[in-house]
């Protein structure tokens, strides 16, 4: 458990990301924070290197609804500081935590405080002895790492703890998971370290990432970007929906677009993303530039708009062809439909929900 979230087991995989803003700082974290939960964030990370960082992390806690990690290198007594401050989550690094009383330390805190705790290994901060012996970062040096403490948690009785064994490169980080899902059974955090850019790393994190997923292996994901953490928290929803094993917001299905579009669909999507980024239920939206794959593409979601000629398109309601609608007043219409939809299947789920929850009279009744 990370707070109030599961982590592992038959638990939904958690999507997570960093705070870039000085901790210290505590209103313009908390500001990030509630970005990131507003974007769908499970779990928040925040960096933690100094005094006056686990000071404002207090604060932090209590104005933000999402649990918080803290992320803790070199000082042990950051960790200490973290926990008592409320932190849901300890990240700890074997490579530059220091001696094994330390760590001893550290877990201790963690069980006072209701922490669990996550060891980070990280290709570029790997013990000595282990770069002694393996000659360079490998799979194997990373896994040993990880297995080293293990240990040391469960010598002290823990055993809340996932693991990470992140490189920046794809094969490196794949052969590592790989390697130690075969040898653990606890949750484990996957993430492509240092990736970079918003699409470079983007794909870096999904060629990676995505295929350690699609196996089965991953229990919780931080898309690394050195971009506006926010679109971490996106990209995370985008992988897991394409592999359909997590659905947040809408999925929209567009054409590439070419000589036969009805209507502009790259600004038309761009526009619809923007103006749809507010919907968190599951939903599927086409928009298709002609009739070659749009009726095709249109029965398949809840909502679809497929151009023809002559200005206007069809729109598509459940897959069932509905009515036409002019294109300049297409964006609009499609938002006040989907917005519509939204409302219904949330309506459903909640009289299902409550259908499924037995009353208090039954309850009292032995029911």
């Amino acid at each position: 458990m990370v707070g109030n979230v599961p982590v592992g087991g038959d638990a939904p995989i958690a999507v997570q990301s960093m705070t870039n803003t000085p901790t210290s700082d505590a209103a313009a974290t908390i500001e990030q924070v509630r970005q990131l939960e507003e974007a769908g964030a499970d779990i928040v990370r925040v960096s933690c290197p100094d005094e006056a960082s686990t000071a404002a992390l207090k604060e932090i806690v209590r104005a933000v609804n999402v649990p918080i990690v803290a992320d803790i290198h070199f000082h042990y007594k950051r960790a200490i500081e973290a926990a008592e401050a409320g932190a849901a989550c300890l990240r700890i690094n074997p490579g530059n935590i220091g001696k094994a009383e330390r760590v001893r330390d550290v877990v201790q805190a963690a069980k006072d405080h209701g922490c669990s705790i996550r060891i980070g290994v990280n290709a570029g901060s790997l013990e000595r002895h282990l770069l002694e012996r393996f000659g360079e970062p490998c799979p194997d040096a990373m896994v040993e790492s990880a297995l080293e403490h293990v240990r040391l948690l469960e010598d002290n009785d823990f055993r809340e703890y996932k693991i990470s064994v992140k490189a920046s490169d794809i094969f490196m980080t794949v052969a590592a998971y790989q390697a130690l899902a075969d040898v653990v059974d606890c949750p484990l955090h996957l993430g492509i370290t240092e990736a970079g850019g918003l699409t470079s790393g983007t794909v870096k994190s999904s060629i990676g990432m995505g295929s350690l997923l699609w196996a089965g292996i991953g229990d919780t994901i931080r898309v690394s970007l050195s971009a506006d953490p926010v679109e971490e928290i996106k990209v995370g929803f985008e992988m897991l929906k394409s592999l359909n094993l997590r659905h947040r917001g809408i999925t929209i299905i567009s054409c590439p677009s070419c000589a036969r579009q009805g209507f502009n669909v790259i600004k038309t999507v761009e526009i619809l993303e923007e103006r749809l980024s507010h919907i968190s239920t599951p939903m599927t939206l086409s928009v298709i530039g002609c009739v070659v794959n749009g009726p095709g593409e249109a029965a398949q979601t809840d909502v679809g708009f497929t151009g023809g000629g002559a200005g206007a398109g069809m729109v598509y309601l459940r897959g069932v062809p509905d009515h036409k609608m002019a294109n300049d007043k297409m964006i609009d219409h499609l938002v006040h439909l989907v917005e519509e939809r939204a409302a219904e299947i949330d309506a459903a789920r909640e009289a299902e929900e409550a259908a499924e929850m037995p009353s208090e009279a039954g309850v009292l009744a032995g029911d």
